[in-house]
């Protein structure tokens, strides 16, 4: 069966995995995914058969990597503890109850299945399924009012339990991916994108952000993989800096993409986004012209 990302993340590529994997390089050794979010790519590979020399997903957000683990090694005892959780899906008082264990001492030590289980129910009840901490580090989203959120598919966390045996995963920042890339190894870099406005803004998945600064490094980091001989795609916003960065790229893009996080609703919809690969060998060689699709 198809495996779905069983957690929702800002920016998650689901329904841009058409655009995506008609511009995968034709062949790779080992796959790596920096920022690694809700994994559809990953898990899309996954099903297709095209991971057989594994992966290495990471991300700066121990949180989600968190959730990742207790997934891989510990399913049942998971789908037990969301299991608990589902009967309070529409009960604001228990959410903000369970929202606010990160205030409390030794939250820390609770056990790593009991904290996974509190962040995929906060996902799945809280507004517009963002995940955002304050500057104490605390998860401050507040309740989405859901009619009937899915908080717990156990035939699809068994499965994607299943991939990620074949995976390792690791909390870093996305440079780290320097320290184990080779040669015909693909990378896929799905950063916080450069903001398209003031207001469009939205880049605290962890507590510190994603600056400029970062964006400027991360392309830095893409060239450093190209030399190494490595196949490097990445998403971002359409924009001027964006653009600028990867210039010169043999895939330099836009696609159309849906766009549901702004905090003014009139300017939700469909909007370009840019598609950068430093190679042009792709498994289905995409249009000439930039694509269309409503995703």
């Amino acid at each position: 069966m198809p495996i779905r990302p069983f957690i929702k993340w800002a920016g998650g590529k689901g329904q841009l995995l058409p655009e995506l994997t008609s511009r995968l390089p034709m062949q790779f050794r080992r796959y790596h995914e920096p920022f690694l979010g809700g994994g559809a790519l990953f898990f899309s590979l996954s099903a297709a058969g095209r991971l057989a020399s594994g992966a290495l997903l990471s991300d700066y957000n121990a949180e989600l990597i968190d959730c990742y683990r207790a997934v891989q090694h510990h399913v049942e005892e998971l789908i037990a503890a969301l299991q608990a959780h589902k009967p309070h899906v529409s009960d604001k008082e228990y959410f903000y109850a369970v929202r606010a264990w990160d205030r409390q001492p030794g939250f820390a030590q609770r056990p790593l299945v009991e904290r996974a289980a509190r962040t995929i129910f906060l996902n799945r009840t809280c507004y517009n399924g963002l995940y955002r901490l304050n500057n104490k580090r605390q998860f401050n989203v507040p309740f989405g009012n859901y009619k009937k959120p899915l908080i717990v598919d156990p035939d699809n966390l068994r499965e994607a339990s299943r991939v990620l045996q074949a995976a390792e995963l690791h909390v870093g920042d996305f440079a780290l991916v320097l320290e184990h890339a080779q040669e015909d190894d693909f990378v896929y870099f799905d950063p916080p994108y450069v903001p398209v406005s003031a207001t469009a803004s939205f880049t605290a998945y962890t507590h510190q952000g994603f600056a400029e600064a970062d964006q400027v490094r991360l392309a830095q980091v893409f060239l450093q993989l190209l030399e190494r001989g490595c196949y490097v795609m990445l998403s971002n916003s359409y924009t001027t800096l964006a653009r600028e960065l990867y210039i010169g790229q043999p895939v330099h893009e836009a696609i159309m993409a849906s766009r549901k996080i702004n905090c003014d609703g009139k300017k939700r919809g469909v909007v370009e986004e840019l598609i950068v690969c430093s190679y042009h060998d792709t498994s289905v060689s995409p249009s000439s012209e930039p694509s269309k699709s409503q995703v």
